[in-house]
């Protein structure tokens, strides 16, 4: 596993990208076209870490991952990501998602499933060199952002590919894996899944406290997007390194929804130092939006069926995306920052980022946030709203970057210490 001190890494990068004197501006009497580009400038200014961006599954959806191969994202794409929107965003380390299905909990293969799309990641740098790197530390990030590449960072959502090994931990560790969501769509060997309804563990399974505890040996954040609430509050109790939550909102819009977060929650990850990285899919926005797509999904399942068309038609898709438009389907922008406004006010600056989920969720994004392009959209919301251009920073990067170096620097610890 690669390793790089850390007061050299926390130097590096923090100390080199944090808000100048030049990005520190009065934005009271700016109009918008001002405000605008003052955005534009902070957001390439200043590294952009997404918590969570899926396309490493949307290849495989294409079936890239099969054939060896990758798709050409140095250019135009329709999805969410690629590089010119991402240049266009200022967007510089989105973390690729390793999302393993929860099917393969039952078919098995899970582990070979993650270590092709981590194959299939590897091969993006070398097919497209002078646009993008891998990167296994902040310090890989700031020497590639230094150079204009785009950062590859990897995140596994779902421990299943750990099995019933321990030793598979490092291996994942070794493989350039930086975060695993302990779970998805069901309860799974580590813990219960905020989608399922077993409560298989009420919490962690004993195998699951024992992970945590082996990523923390081996530098990997704990990631409680998609657990229970039970689980993740054994997570924090758990880990001795803060843990995060990769892309999740505040439950505090989304009454009774386990998938986001709960202020008491909240509380205790910022207790444990860690960061919530807030989702951009418009129903883990608002309880009101998550109505309108119930309502939306019966509607279009029920003309589908009335004149016989599947999901994959061209006439039923171009049919649900203006039907989506015509009832206002999607969030906004404020919407988005009323979830960071409350976890400001709950925790702080210090424990709240980005993550989009970009890829991931589908044709639910808000307005003026459908693709990596448009970050500098939420900076002007933010700006508007009085935050300063050190808050922009520790939203952008630096919440995120000092986890992950702390992470690092407790693995190292917990190394020694095994080493006696």
């Amino acid at each position: 596993m690669k390793k790089i001190p850390f007061l050299f890494t926390l130097i590096l990068a923090v100390a080199c990208s944090s808000p100048s004197e030049q990005t520190k501006k009065d934005v009271s009497k700016m109009d918008d076209a001002e405000l605008a580009a003052y955005a534009d400038e902070l957001a390439h200014s200043f590294i952009i870490a997404d918590g969570h961006v899926d396309l490493p599954y949307r290849m495989e959806v294409k079936g890239f991952m099969l054939k060896k191969e990758v798709e050409d994202v140095s250019v135009e794409t329709s999805g969410n990501f690629d590089f010119p929107k991402a240049k266009k965003g200022g967007l510089d380390a989105p973390f690729m998602s390793i999302y393993v299905p929860s099917t393969y909990q039952e078919t098995g293969g899970a582990k070979e499933f993650a270590d092709s799309l981590i194959d299939m990641m590897l091969r993006v740098p070398v097919a497209f060199p002078t646009q993008f790197a891998m990167a296994y530390s902040p310090a890989d990030i700031q020497r590639n952002f230094e150079k204009g590449l785009i950062s590859l960072p990897m995140g596994m959502e779902n421990g299943a590919p750990i099995g019933h090994d321990l030793s598979n931990v490092k291996y994942f560790a070794d493989r350039g894996i930086r975060y695993i969501t302990l779970t998805h769509a069901r309860d799974n060997q580590i813990c219960d899944s905020s989608y399922d309804t077993t409560y298989t563990w009420n919490g962690l399974s004993p195998f699951g406290e024992e992970v945590v505890k082996e990523m923390n040996k081996w530098g990997i954040m704990v990631d409680i997007s998609h657990i229970t609430d039970s689980a993740a509050f054994d997570a924090i109790r758990i880990s001795r390194a803060p843990v995060i939550a990769s892309h999740s909102s505040c439950r505090n819009f989304t009454p009774g929804w386990e998938r986001n977060m709960p202020d008491d929650l909240i509380r205790a990850l910022a207790e444990n130092e860690g960061v919530i990285h807030i989702n951009f899919g418009s129903t883990f926005l608002s309880k009101d939006i998550q109505d309108k797509r119930d309502a939306m999904r019966e509607h279009l399942t029920n003309w589908a069926a009335e004149n016989g068309l599947s999901r994959e038609d061209t006439a039923y898709m171009e049919y649900a995306k203006v039907y989506a438009e015509q009832v206002d389907a999607f969030a906004d922008i404020q919407i988005v920052a009323d979830h960071i406004d409350h976890v400001v006010k709950l925790v702080g600056i210090s424990h709240v980022g980005l993550g989009s989920d970009f890829d991931g969720v589908g044709d639910s994004l808000p307005k003026g946030l459908k693709d990596v392009s448009m970050y500098p959209n939420l900076i002007a919301e933010l700006l508007r709203r009085g935050y300063s251009a050190d808050d922009i920073a520790k939203l952008c990067f630096e919440n995120t970057f000092r986890v992950w170096n702390k992470v690092a620097e407790i693995a190292d610890q917990l190394q020694k210490e095994q080493a006696g």
